[in-house]
Order: structure tokens, then sequence, then C-alpha cells
């Protein structure tokens, strides 16, 4: 498994990519393969504020529900709407789906997550 370097990742299995000082979140590859095909995107509420590691959505499959946690700490300020229609969109690409945009409290926090390499290696565990 290769994933794309140009994001930060969660050991929870969320991905991490900043866009325009917004963090895009969604889930890795690896993620979704675990889950299977999903059925239901949501949850997620625009203007909530959350610590890391808090729940922000779920994520479910015909097979498992799934927490999405927030990486880092912000205010959730998007819902990628078109989720709603097709969750199967991230069956499809995971990496090029985000589920949530978050605006950070401390950007310091994304020092904190993994890289590439990294979540690779300990998703290989």
């Amino acid at each position: 498994m290769s994933s794309p370097n140009d994001r930060r990742y969660a050991a929870t299995h969320e991905w991490v990519r900043e866009n325009q000082g917004v963090l895009e979140v969604g889930i890795t590859e690896l993620a979704q393969e675990q889950l299977g095909d999903l059925v239901f995107v949501g949850d997620v509420r625009v203007g909530a504020r959350l610590m890391a590691g808090e729940p922000a959505g779920v994520v479910e499959s015909v097979k498992a529900a799934s927490d999405i946690h927030a990486p880092v700490s912000g205010e959730i300020v998007a819902f990628n709407e078109a989720l709603s229609d097709d969750p199967a969109l991230i069956n499809e690409a995971a990496f090029d789906t985000w589920i949530f945009k978050l605006r950070p409290d401390d950007r310091d926090e994304l020092d904190e997550l993994l890289d590439a390499d990294d979540y690779d290696a300990t998703a290989e565990d």
C-alpha cells in the first residue's frame, strides 16, 4: 500500500489535506476496503466544534459502521453533500473524496499526525 504524500494521517484511518487554510478530511483506502461497500456517510454537523479524536460523523457499509474522527481540534465548516446521494464515491476514490472540512484551532496539531510512510507502516501491522 502506498498512501499519497500530500497529506497527513490519523491512526484512526482519516487523512487530512490542507486546501486554502481549511483541512479536507476523508478516510483512507485501507479504511474503505475494510468497511466494504458504503451505504451511508453523514451525521456531520457543520458548525460543530470538536477536539482532536472526537467523532465528527459516521460511515456505514453493508457490514459495519464506523465513526469518522476529527484528526485535529477545530470547527467543521462543510460537509460533502455529494456523499448523501452517493456514498460509494469513497469506495471509488477514497483519496480524492473528502467527507468534511475543518478549520483547525491550532495548526501545530497537524505535526502530531502521521506522514504517508509512517501511516503505511502502521497500517501493515
